[in-house]
């Protein structure tokens, strides 16, 4: 395996798709840095997809993916979830909306291919993903559900006076907050639960967009709602157990830019959480993907030495059969036995005590009280590893497991170099 290949498997990889805009005349893509600040942080290693055209039909390349984090951008194309372009607004609404958002209304059909893409991989895979304001819509959409064209045309105007809430403030872009209403028993109060006041649900989060979830798929439960009733926040509680590589969220607002003005504080301690979650989740994931590689990656035996094995392996069937249920043992199947035996006290390339050990294994076949003793300890010993691995956490058994991957696949180099010198013999 080359050097690369390797390293692919020890670093958990998250790839984030860039955002294009406009500087100098010329277009540049960027990802925020706090992002790729914070999956640094938590152990991962972002990979920037950019966006440019044709990068949709590439996305192979960037394999192995074992998490993807999406966030900011355009407008989702409406067509995507069924939508005319700003229906049931007049021109003049039309207008007002496109010139008070003129960086966002300029739909990007490019990077609704690749993110798309992208979302899709993940709900296919169970591939842990973060959305992240247009990437939590992106989710949504995805999934089924549909985005108000704009808040302020379409939900604002609906909604009480007191309850009408300001999603983006350009006159105080970084420092504008508005309160929600953290859900009960989801990541999201699990993660704020020392900031939230006694008997109050409230936390303030910051704002840039100016749509949002409409309706929300079937498949998500929501974590928060502001004032006027939009959802900033949902999981797939079917899909989410960072310890066993399970995470599928999105949120409308960033907690990644919630820092106290002047500093890189944040505003609560429960800000970078999602993405420590995430980044554990990316991290759990690999461990299974490459566990499942390993057990692909073991050598296999061609039919002759696969037949050997089955001899083998019907040799130790048969004695147990017979030591157990007290059979007489008939005088043709003398020679299956001896194929066990033969193998077991052959064996020499372990340490003495092994070596050992496993000729007295090779005793047990003509043995009935020892074999049966040793089996009975056989017994208790999986019962006392099975009491401890329950033990163990979900990281621990992922390591535990390509551990004895690794020793299997040695076991079948070292078995297969010694039916090899049985047959030439």
């Amino acid at each position: 395996m080359n050097p690369s290949s390797e390293l692919s498997r020890i670093l958990p990889r998250v790839l984030i798709v860039s955002r294009r805009t406009v500087r100098k005349n010329k277009f540049v893509d960027f990802v925020g840095e706090y992002h790729l600040d914070l999956i640094v942080a938590y152990g991962a290693v972002p990979v920037i997809v950019p966006r440019v055209t044709g990068i949709h039909k590439l996305l192979e390349s960037f394999e192995p993916i074992h998490g993807v984090l999406l966030c900011e951008g355009e407008d989702i194309n409406p067509a995507l979830y069924g939508a005319t372009d700003f229906c049931g607004l007049s021109t003049e609404e039309i207008e007002e909306v496109r010139r008070f958002h003129a960086s966002d209304t300029a739909i990007d059909h490019e990077k609704d291919f690749i993110e798309f893409r992208l979302a899709k991989l993940c709900l296919e895979r169970n591939i842990p993903f973060l959305g992240i304001c247009r990437g939590s819509q992106v989710l949504n959409v995805a999934c089924g559900g549909t985005l108000y064209l704009d808040i302020g045309k379409e939900l604002s105007s609906k909604c009480k006076k007191e309850d009408v809430t300001a999603h983006i403030d350009y006159d105080n872009y970084d420092g504008h907050r508005h309160p929600v209403r953290v859900v009960e028993n989801t990541p999201l109060h699990a993660w704020f639960r020392e900031s939230l006041e006694e008997g109050k649900m409230e936390i303030l989060v910051n704002s840039y967009h100016h749509q949002g979830v409409q309706r929300l798929a079937e498949r998500f439960v929501p974590m928060a709602f502001a004032p006027d009733g939009l959802i900033e926040g949902f999981y797939d509680p079917n899909s989410y157990s960072p310890e066993e590589g399970k995470f599928i969220m999105g949120l409308q607002f960033h907690p990644e830019r919630m820092r106290r003005p002047g500093t890189e504080e944040f505003d609560y301690p429960g800000c970078p959480a999602a993405y420590q979650e995430f980044v554990k989740a990316v991290i759990a994931y690999q461990k299974k993907v490459n566990s499942t590689a390993n057990m692909k990656d073991c050598p296999k035996l061609d039919k002759e030495m696969e037949k050997k094995r089955r001899n083998i392996v019907q040799s130790f069937s048969l004695a147990k059969h017979i030591y157990v249920y007290k059979h007489e043992m008939p005088t043709a199947k003398e020679q299956d036995l001896e194929v066990g035996a033969k193998f077991l006290e052959s064996n020499s390339a372990l340490s003495p005590q092994q070596e050992k050990r496993l000729k007295q294994m090779g005793a047990t076949v003509r043995n009935a009280s020892s074999y049966l003793e040793r089996m009975k300890m056989t017994e208790e010993r999986k019962k006392a590893a099975r009491i401890m691995m329950e033990k163990m956490s979900a990281e621990q058994l992922p390591e535990l497991l390509s551990f004895y991957h690794m020793m299997g696949k040695i076991c079948s180099e070292v078995l297969d170099k010694k039916l090899n010198a049985i047959n030439s013999a």
